[in-house]
Order: structure tokens, then C-alpha cells, then sequence
């Protein structure tokens, strides 16, 4: 395996990326494709993802073939198809239809840092995943989804918490997901070995 780099993300082959921005020790999987989106330092996603209007927070997970703000079509005209704002692929004298594509990309799906998103996930578009949060494989999430829960299901619905109350707050107060590179390096083992419980003990 490659050693992830701060500067430069590790692209595989066969991606599309347009419009999207990067931190550090980030990975896009083969065949991905990515949109007008943000990944945020240590994220990565697995193969044949395809991520559109989303900022994807620190340390995410993303398995294979998860689709994250996924375009939707013009419910309210009288057609569904693309034809009428992507124009100038069927009509010589017409242009696309900007309004249109600039108010899909302020419909931002908004991952959390150090999520898990398991193979073949949808997030619809408007949608926040709270922080260490697990959507199960498969799952489609149409709601927001709080810090530390597990959903499942389609549509997504909680499953249950992945720590008590007290673990999670306390948790989200640490924030370990902002340390610096050497400080999660020096507390690597420990990341290892210990529960979340024994780990905030060690490091609030």
C-alpha cells in the first residue's frame, strides 16, 4: 500500500474530480467520481463512489459504491428529464440552464468527522450525518442522522446509540479528530488498545 501524503491526495485511476478540494492524507478509491465537494483531513472513500455537493468531514469512512448527494430531478415541471437544463446537448441554440445546476450545489449533504458509511449507501441531498456516526451497508438516509448513531434500513432509521449519553458528549468535547498529525501519532496505541470509556479517562 501507498503511504497517504499531507499535501497530495492519492487518486486512483479511472476517477472524475471536478470542483472539489482536498486536506491532508486523504484516498479516493477507483472509478470514483466527485463534484463540487470538500474532504476534510484523513478522509477517505473505497471504489466507484459517487459524491456530489458534500463536505465530507475528518477521518470519514466511505466503503464502496456509497452515493452521497445524489442530484434530483425537477419534480415540480412538467417534465422529469434533463432535456429542458442540460439544453445545449439536444438543442444547437441553447445553453444549460445555470440557475438550475447552481441550486442543486447549494443542497449540501454534510458528513461528520470519523463516520462510517458502509458499502452501496445513499445520502440524499440536505442531509447532515452527525459525528461517529455508522450507516449501515445499504442503508438510504433521508433524515439527519445524530452524533454516534447507528442507522440502518430504507429509509435509514436508528438502530441504536453506539455509547451512552455521557460517553458520546464527552467524546464530542475532546474532539481528538482536530488534534495534530505527532499528537495522533504519540497516542497511536492507545487508539488501539483502549475503549472509548478508558481513552477519554486517559486523555480529557
Amino acid at each position: 500500500m501507498a503511504r497517504l501524503k499531507a499535501d497530495t491526495p492519492f487518486i486512483h485511476p479511472d476517477c472524475e474530480v471536478s470542483d472539489t478540494t482536498f486536506g491532508a492524507f486523504n484516498e479516493i478509491g477507483r472509478g470514483t467520481r466527485l463534484a463540487h465537494s470538500h474532504f476534510d483531513d484523513y478522509a477517505y472513500c473505497d471504489r466507484y463512489c459517487d459524491i456530489a455537493n458534500a463536505t465530507v468531514g475528518k477521518f470519514s469512512n466511505i466503503a464502496a459504491f456509497v452515493r452521497i448527494g445524489a442530484t434530483d430531478h425537477p419534480m415540480d415541471k412538467a417534465s422529469l428529464h434533463h432535456f429542458h437544463y442540460r439544453s445545449a446537448d439536444y438543442f444547437d441554440d441553447e445553453t444549460q440552464d445555470d440557475d438550475w445546476f447552481a441550486h442543486r450545489r447549494t443542497r449540501r449533504s454534510v458528513i461528520g468527522n470519523d463516520t462510517w458509511l458502509g458499502h452501496g449507501v445513499q445520502v440524499r441531498p440536505d442531509v447532515t450525518i452527525g459525528h461517529g456516526a455508522v450507516i449501515a451497508g445499504g442503508a438510504i438516509v433521508t433524515k439527519d442522522v445524530p452524533s454516534y448513531m447507528i442507522v440502518a434500513g430504507i429509509p435509514a432509521v436508528p438502530l441504536r446509540p453506539r455509547f451512552a449519553p455521557d460517553i458520546v458528549e464527552r467524546l464530542l468535547a475532546l474532539a481528538w479528530w482536530d488534534w495534530p498529525h505527532e499528537q495522533l501519532r504519540q497516542a497511536l496505541g492507545d487508539f488501539r488498545a483502549l475503549s472509548a470509556a478508558a481513552f477519554l479517562e486517559r486523555y480529557e
